[in-house]
């Protein structure tokens, strides 16, 4: 079986175009590059951006998950760790288990009524910007539990993605995550003002005065 290379080449496979690019690069520091040529080196080597866009891709690719199992659906939230899935990849394997230094809570299980204060409290405590998944039928919409003392996730907290199953598998699991991390590079953060529609000190002394 004869093995065929698609990517980008090597400079070592062609190294005249290795050192064209070098005397390139050399006269652009010079300055000897200009108009046309400089344009031209420009758009094929400069990636121009925002700062907002180049922190929600940063955050997107550093999360960091609470170990908060609490039923079935957390034996496959385990799995995502092991070798086989290998969420490293994705930069999401450095779990945490308090809640001030994580930034994203996967409940997988069911929620009684009298754990919902708890948990909301736990989701308050985390870091801003936060997110919450809720993986498995249970955590959604109370799945084969369905009774007066279970209650679903987005009844007492917000929750950015839902993750059907009884349990999830954990190719699932990968799936919400890697949605929730697209969510995450492509919506700007709002802060926790907007999110919570909270007023700050500056707000309240600019509207109502400061006391004399």
């Amino acid at each position: 079986m004869e093995v065929i290379r698609t990517g980008a080449p090597s400079p070592l496979e062609r190294p005249e175009e290795f050192r064209a690019r070098q005397l390139q690069a050399r006269d652009m520091l010079r300055g000897d590059l200009q108009g046309a040529d400089l344009e031209k080196y420009v758009e094929e080597r400069v990636i121009t951006t925002t700062v907002d866009k180049a922190v929600s891709w940063a955050r997107g690719n550093a999360i960091f998950p609470l170990t908060f199992g609490l039923a079935c659906c957390a034996i496959e939230m385990m799995t995502m760790v092991a070798g086989r899935m290998d969420i490293a990849r994705f930069g999401f394997e450095a779990f945490r288990a308090s809640p001030r230094q994580a930034d994203m809570i996967i409940l997988s299980g069911r929620i009684s009524i009298k754990m919902a204060p708890i948990v909301r409290r736990i989701y308050d405590q985390m870091l801003e910007p936060k997110y919450a998944i809720a993986m498995g039928a249970c955590s959604s919409s109370t799945g084969v539990f369905n009774n007066y003392a279970v209650v679903p996730a987005d009844k007492f907290m917000p929750v950015d993605i839902h993750i059907p199953g009884c349990p999830p598998r954990p190719e699932s699991l990968v799936h919400g995550i890697l949605k929730l991390r697209t969510m995450i590079q492509q919506d700007p953060e709002r802060g926790w003002r907007e999110r919570y529609d909270a007023v700050g000190t500056e707000e309240i002394h600019r509207v109502g005065g400061t006391d004399s």
